[in-house]
């Protein structure tokens, strides 16, 4: 995983949705931004991600901006988050482009169906989310970022598919000079 977000992403035009400017890197907050790359929309565990951090986002005055990345056109994206969170800004990324140069890469077969998958899929079936028909490339791995412009601040390599950070620590990881 890199340590900066490389520049060639960072001046890369972008389509989606709610977003700002046209630039990836207008996409960054002035102060820290959670980037999460998900999986394709008909994965559970994508669908998980976003309801939770829509929640959280909610919830804690102090949780970062959320940018999500997603495989699809800007047209999927606007159904699937005009269904689980119609204010989230989201990148359209298709091609893969911002998923390779962030290091994230196809998933092995452990990773799509371990053990562990199955242990976090009871998590997000509990939660109410199914499977559903893939929306991108369904062997992807997902990808979380905590970035200030092109600094990486933390980020989480996720072991597995279903592998979701606890997202209620994600203020706690901005620097204590960054918190107002």
């Amino acid at each position: 995983m890199p340590d900066t977000i490389p520049a060639d992403i960072l001046d890369a035009p972008v389509e989606g949705l709610n977003l700002k400017g046209g630039t990836f890197g207008d996409q960054l907050a002035d102060a820290p931004t959670l980037v999460v790359f998900l999986r394709h929309f008909g994965c559970a565990f994508c669908r998980e991600t976003v309801s939770d951090l829509r929640r959280l986002a909610a919830e804690q005055p102090a949780y970062p901006p959320v940018l999500f990345v997603f495989l699809g056109t800007p047209d999927e994206g606007r159904e699937f988050f005009g269904r689980y969170w119609p204010q989230a800004r989201a990148i359209a990324d298709g091609p893969k482009r911002f998923y390779r140069a962030m290091g994230l890469r196809r998933a092995t077969l452990n990773q799509l169906m371990g053990l562990q998958v199955w242990t976090c899929g009871f998590r997000a079936l509990a939660k109410g989310h199914f499977m559903g028909k893939p929306v991108g490339d369904p062997w992807i791995m997902p990808g979380a970022f905590l970035v200030h412009g092109r600094d990486v601040l933390w980020c989480h390599p996720f072991a597995h598919q279903g592998d979701n950070p606890d997202w209620s620590t994600i203020p706690s990881k901005i620097p204590a000079v960054e918190q107002h």
